[in-house]
């Protein structure tokens, strides 16, 4: 790969490190000055505009391999604006190494609501209750954790009990969508 490739590559990958990974420390004066020195501004700009209008067709796809040889095979053909061969393969190299990277990001940014990040349950049997009916019945103990996705540190705790109604109706909720999940999934 020339050395101007390996530098269209990193001028990808500082684009996506500052849209997708949030580094605000690279701006577009950093990127001109390590990649493209000699380069006028004029036609850095004109680069950069380019390079970020094709990586984010590509990531708003979420383009596989496929879809991206016939993404780039259009882009190659192109009268004005048109990719190189070189540029082509060097946004192939860039989407194998940062795709499941910028696809977890953009996951974890679209995410409103926490998620569950551990469940634990035991099954005790009560020793006090309002009425002694109710005694040595079994019930299950849950604990459920949650991560807020913006503040990982954030981490709350929900315990709660069930009887062996409440149980019975939770497993049956659970296949009933287990069922669902495979019937829309073929």
């Amino acid at each position: 790969m020339a050395a101007a490739d390996k530098n269209f590559v990193g001028l990808l990958n500082g684009l996506a490190r500052r849209t997708y990974f949030a580094e605000e420390d690279i701006t577009n004066e950093f990127l001109k000055q390590e990649l493209f020195p000699d380069l006028p501004q004029e036609e850095f700009d004109a680069l950069l505009k380019k390079c970020d209008a094709l990586m984010k067709n590509i990531v708003v796809a979420d383009m596989d391999f496929n879809q991206l040889e016939a993404f780039l095979t259009s882009q190659r053909k192109k009268r004005q604006g048109a990719i190189t061969e070189g540029q082509s393969a060097a946004i192939v190299k860039f989407w194998k190494s940062q795709k499941s990277k910028i696809h977890d990001i953009l996951v974890d940014k679209s995410r409103w609501n926490n998620k569950l990040k551990d469940l634990s349950w035991r099954i005790d049997f009560k020793s006090q209750a309002r009425h002694v009916s109710q005694l040595n019945t079994p019930v299950a103990i849950v604990e459920m954790k949650f991560q807020n996705p913006r503040n990982e540190e954030n981490v709350d705790t929900m315990h709660f009990e069930m009887d062996e109604k409440q149980l019975t109706n939770v497993l049956q909720s659970i296949g009933d969508i287990e069922k669902l999940v495979e019937a829309y999934g073929k």
